[in-house]
């Protein structure tokens, strides 16, 4: 087995006339002859040409479409199209074999929504295979741009006792026996005899434990699974995803927006130097699944093309305040156009909202700062109008916000305020307020939907096809 060489290596520096062995899945078998074999390390199929005469006929039968096999062979120049080198088989062993009346996946195009119920093969398919080697380069990508810049990555607890969000989606972890739930004298659930002896949550962001990480190390991130039991079924969200959350010291807003354009540009760059291949098969997948739609329907611009588009441009800094006037006098909104209306100063952006911003009226990615304090969360550092906070969101073409942030609060008796204005209770969070009655500091940091960003380098509509398995609501599948 150590001795197989990956197909992609073979096409970018095989040797004409030498052996060898190579190991994957087959794709077609054409013609009792020609071998399309894939094994996940590029998205070209390596043509291995076997002579059927010098084989046994009950061997060549096992050589279907989804068997594993190895070929071992002569490497030389191709005959035909498409390929510049093949392999003249010398000896092939089938690996495992694969029914070609039960095996799901016929070379032909299946629907996203059928590869969705087969996700546990649909990594052999050139769509999925190509974004799960985009979604590597992407981790890839982030890890390398933080600890270049000497951040210390962290791993906050998936199991808390806290509500980072305040918004109470959160799942409910339990080893009480839900048949005879104990209960306290006065009616409720007696947690004390559960596990933790505490109500306890899987988490919907790690951020509260990454500025206690920021307030000793300076600048910190994580990286990790985050839960929102959320009831939706939009084509942007999940009940589990991945969450890029850096945290760091002594920044403010302005720093915050720096370092979230940097990342951004950054992780894109790299996946168009290293993801060539693979970008350019999905953007043509995706003009060619949108050719059916209605012009308006489309992507405004071509996956490469967008891509481009967001590194080459500084991106827009504008309030909340001059997003609203924008929108309010916009057509869309004029002529009602929009779903949801803009009249009222302090209403929450929907994406249509952002998507015009970027895509209608700028033209380039936009950063929004200083949002009503009533549509943030709490430790959003307050502003000195008393009405707004220091929060950002970054928005792009095609998703609209993509990465949400703040400036945090530092100042103790403000956060305590806004802790009771918003019923956030501070005892349970006396540690978190430990780091603002001990050498508190100015700091800053936000979170980035990691699916959403993958979802947006790789053009795919739906974020449920980003991520291996999904989760949402009535499907924990596989």
């Amino acid at each position: 087995m150590a001795k197989r060489t990956k197909i992609k290596a073979l096409f970018e520096n095989g040797q004409v006339g030498s052996e060898v062995t190579v190991m994957g899945w087959v794709r077609t078998f054409r013609n009792n002859q020609f071998i399309a074999i894939n094994d996940g390390s590029c998205l070209k199929t390596m043509q291995a040409v076997v002579d059927f005469e010098n084989f046994d006929a009950s061997q060549i039968k096992r050589i279907t479409t989804g068997a594993a096999i190895k070929v071992v062979g002569e490497l030389v120049e191709s005959q035909g199209k498409g390929q510049t080198v093949e392999i003249q088989v010398s000896n092939f062993e089938i690996l495992g074999d694969s029914d070609p009346e039960k095996y799901p996946l016929q070379p032909k195009r299946h629907s996203l929504e059928f590869l969705r119920e087969i996700a546990h093969l649909r990594f052999r398919t050139n769509t999925f295979s190509a974004i799960f080697r985009i979604r590597h380069a992407v981790t890839f990508a982030i890890h390398k741009f933080f600890s270049d810049k000497g951040f210390v990555n962290i791993h906050s607890p998936i199991i808390t006792g806290s509500d980072a969000e305040g918004a109470g989606e959160m799942f409910q972890i339990t080893t009480l026996n839900l048949k005879d739930v104990p209960k306290t004298d006065d009616g409720e659930v007696d947690f004390k005899q559960d596990f933790f002896g505490k109500p306890t949550n899987i988490t919907v962001s790690g951020q509260l434990q990454a500025e206690l990480g920021a307030l000793a190390l300076s600048e910190v991130y994580t990286f990790g699974p985050t839960f929102r039991a959320e009831n939706s079924h939009t084509s942007r969200h999940l009940a589990e995803f991945w969450m890029i959350e850096p945290e760091v010291a002594f920044a403010d807003l302005n720093d915050n927006m720096d370092l979230a354009e940097e990342m951004m540009k950054y992780v894109i760059r790299y996946c168009l130097d290293h993801c060539a291949e693979d970008l350019e098969f999905l953007q043509t997948r995706l003009i060619n699944e949108e050719k059916s739609k209605p012009e308006k329907d489309r992507s405004p611009m071509p996956l490469l093309e967008k891509l481009s588009f967001c590194i080459d441009n500084d991106f827009v800094r504008l309030t909340y305040t001059e997003a609203f006037d924008i929108l309010r006098n916009s057509k869309p909104n004029k002529k009602k156009k929009f779903k949801f209306l803009i009249n009222e100063w302090g209403a929450d952006l929907q994406s249509e909202h952002e998507r015009y911003l970027v895509e209608k009226h700028f033209k380039k990615p936009v950063i929004l700062t200083d949002y009503p304090k009533e549509i943030k969360a709490f430790y959003m550092r307050m502003n000195d109008d008393g009405k707004t906070v220091a929060a950002m969101d970054v928005l792009f073409p095609g998703i609209g916000e993509i990465i949400g942030g703040s400036q945090r609060e530092e100042r103790l008796d403000v956060l305590t305020a806004r802790m009771d204005e918003m019923h956030v209770p501070q005892e349970e969070m006396s540690w978190f307020l430990d780091t603002r009655r001990f050498g508190t500091c100015p700091h800053a940091g936000y979170g980035l939907g990691f699916e959403r960003l993958v979802q947006f380098i790789t053009g795919m509509s739906n974020i449920r096809d980003v991520i291996p398995f999904p989760r949402y609501p009535g499907n924990a599948e596989f």
